[in-house]
């Protein structure tokens, strides 16, 4: 496909998305209060401490299955969090023609009325693994059409509810690839939200090391950056089987006094950039994989590190995830993992929370 021809289809993409958009906000939708810009710092301040959910429960293909349930929002606020980040796969609910599917959507307006009416702030996260590595034009095209859908469906949501443009671009969406198509997307947004705080990743995966190469429209403010951080992957992702270099590790603890100064030393690098450009931070996502090798005080004392980092630099965060792997939320017992719900928002009463992984015992499960 030729210069010419590539940017026209995009344009018609950009068509699209708006077309679709228009006709995917049929009736009235109650999303809370209404809209009021925020300062992207106060909205962080905000947002606090976070939980990653609903990526892979099924109630997005049969909502009879579901697991998680509207009653969970709740009890997530319960125990001390402020915000969930939705992981959408979005991408894989549209049609032909890029139409999302209406059964799909209707889902998420029932999920995002009930995260908003718990008192939590949302972040609607499109979440994306490998579907633009075969096809980066397809995918930038279907990327548009799914903000052209859900920018102005959500258009008088109260400002608790953030758009996540992309989750984690990689492979084939290099830097240079998601920083040409960034402004493309952020028009299609800003048509019908001109000042909503949008969340917006580098590429590489989200890697802090990968900050310096973002190139972020400098009118727009209404932008919060976010970055993952699962350093070292040999540790929080031993025995994970979808990552080659670390499916057959085992029994690799952490937390030595070198491991836990590594970490604020890497959210240093992040503040400065941070403040440098700007920007405010949102960790997205952290945590250790709790069905491999890793030994549950390493687990703990990592999820304990990074979370007070995050807050010693001012950064909200999100752990990953509440149910499915790295689980915070066991759905057997219907309880929370209360060593990894006190290391993410330790009880009020602890002394000395750094050292003492039995805090959690201390208190019954919250539900």
């Amino acid at each position: 496909m030729g210069p010419r021809t590539g940017r026209a289809s995009i344009l018609l993409c950009v068509v699209l998305a708006a077309t679709l958009g228009g006709a995917a906000t049929a009736g009235p939708l109650d999303f809370g209060r209404p809209f009021l810009a925020v300062d992207p710092y106060d909205e962080v301040a905000a947002m606090g401490r976070g939980m990653n959910v609903l990526g892979h429960d099924p109630v997005w293909t049969d909502p009879t299955q579901t697991r998680f349930q509207a009653r969970h929002f709740r009890t997530i606020h319960n125990a001390g969090f402020s915000t969930v980040r939705i992981a959408l796969h979005g991408l894989r609910h549209m049609d032909s023609d890029g139409k999302l599917d209406p059964a799909w959507l209707a889902t998420l307006d029932s999920m995002v009325a009930a995260a908003l009416q718990a008192d939590l702030h949302v972040s609607l996260d499109l979440h994306y693994y490998d579907e633009c590595d075969a096809d980066v034009p397809g995918c930038a095209a279907r990327i548009k059409a799914f903000w052209g859908q859900i920018a102005p469906r959500y258009q008088d949501a109260s400002n608790g509810l953030m758009f996540e443009l992309l989750n984690e671009p990689h492979g084939k969406l290099d830097a240079k690839t998601w920083n040409a198509m960034l402004p493309d997307v952020l028009t299609i947004v800003r048509a019908t939200n001109p000042t909503r705080n949008v969340v917006v990743s580098p590429a590489g995966w989200g890697s802090i090391d990968q900050l310096k190469n973002l190139e972020l429209p400098a009118g727009d403010r209404h932008i919060i950056v976010t970055v993952h951080y699962y350093w070292p992957m040999t540790f929080t992702h031993q025995g994970a089987r979808w990552v080659s270099s670390t499916a057959n590790l085992s029994g690799i603890r952490w937390g030595s006094t070198e491991e836990r100064a590594k970490v604020a030393t890497d959210f240093d690098s992040v503040k400065s950039w941070s403040e440098a450009q700007h920007r405010p931070i949102f960790l997205g996502e952290f945590g250790a994989y709790d069905r491999g090798g890793a030994d549950i005080e390493s687990r703990i004392r990592y999820d304990y590190t990074v979370a007070r980092q995050a807050e010693a630099h001012g950064f909200a965060w999100a752990y990953w995830q509440f149910d499915s792997d790295f689980i915070a939320y066991d759905m057997t017992t219907d309880a929370w993992v209360t060593p990894v719900l006190y290391a993410l928002v330790p009880p009020a009463d602890t002394h000395s929370a750094r050292n003492d992984l039995t805090v959690g015992t201390r208190r019954p499960a919250l539900k």
